[in-house]
């Protein structure tokens, strides 16, 4: 019985450190990423708030109703956009981003709303397809490494619904829910409304004058021209935050699981030898009772 045990846990450590390899090289695959990933992320986000900052300058001083700035009427259809993850081991990062995209849904149909799921990352497109629901778009786009042709193709498609009219499925706003990097530490699920544009007061100091606008050929044409431009910008990102967040999270997870299998390694040595000792010491108690018997018999 205890040579049995001696190899179950043989193998079990044998196993162990197999799946101690296979994280540590995901650890260090997710390691060399990070930083390219934060590069790209912090390099788009002043090209995003300038174009949002033009955005909310044509919207706030133009004095226009326009479709991407005022609210529709004629549908109760709304967009959310999910950026979740291509692939695992990255700790609790897309069950966060899913359970951020329940609230949102929940709050939505609350308000007697209509969402229809557009699905970027195939864990969430796994999750919903397997409880039923029905996805209007689902993009596998690589999203620890997105690119901005996928990028605008997801645009588009957002586009395309909202100015399409009520009959042809549009939809009235758009919203995105995304992962939040903050630090190596927190990455924070995020809700945005992109659509309609919600428009921000410019903050203007005291000593400053604030700015007159003059818009050619006309505030209609650019708009026209700026909001899908923000839009693409945005939504571009939104992914190079979550791919960042992504590689974070696989990281961290990564590390916490070897650390796991290291524990387990440890305890199933320390098993293995206890084993090996009671193997030995039934030996001797045998050893030592045949010798009394045949000292008996004599």
């Amino acid at each position: 019985m205890a040579g049995g045990s001696q190899r179950v846990y043989r193998q079990r450590i044998k196993s162990t450190q197999s799946l101690k390899k296979m994280f540590r090289a995901q650890e260090l695959i997710a390691a060399s990423r990070i930083g390219r990933a934060r590069a790209r992320a912090t390099s788009a986000t002043p090209f995003a708030q300038a174009i949002t900052r033009a955005v909310s300058a044509v919207a706030t001083h133009g004095h226009v109703d326009h479709p991407m700035t005022e609210p529709r009427n004629d549908t109760n259809r709304v967009a959310v956009l999910v950026v979740a993850s291509d692939r695992g081991m990255a700790g609790s990062y897309s069950a966060a981003i899913i359970r951020e995209t329940e609230r949102l849904l929940e709050r939505l149909e609350r308000e007697g709303k209509q969402p229809e799921l557009y699905v970027a990352g195939r864990r969430a497109i796994s999750y919903y397809r397997y409880r039923g629901r029905t996805l209007r778009g689902q993009w596998a786009y690589g999203s620890d490494s997105p690119n901005v042709e996928v990028a605008n193709e997801i645009a588009d498609a957002l586009l395309t619904a909202h100015n399409a009219s009520a009959q042809d499925g549009g939809v009235a706003e758009l919203h995105v829910v995304y992962t939040q990097f903050v630090n190596m530490v927190t990455q924070r699920p995020r809700v945005v409304r992109m659509l309609p544009l919600e428009v921000v007061e410019g903050v203007v100091e005291h000593d400053e004058v604030e700015p007159l606008y003059d818009f050619e050929p006309s505030v209609e044409v650019v708009l026209d021209a700026l909001l899908p431009r923000y839009v693409r910008s945005r939504l571009f990102s939104f992914l190079l935050e979550a791919a960042a967040s992504e590689l974070a999270s696989r990281q961290r997870a990564m590390h916490t699981a070897v650390d796991n299998a290291e524990d387990l390694i440890r305890n199933y040595t320390r098993l293995a030898n206890q084993a090996r000792q009671a193997d030995i010491t039934q030996e001797i108690s045998e050893i030592v009772s045949g010798a009394d018997a045949l000292a008996a018999a004599k």
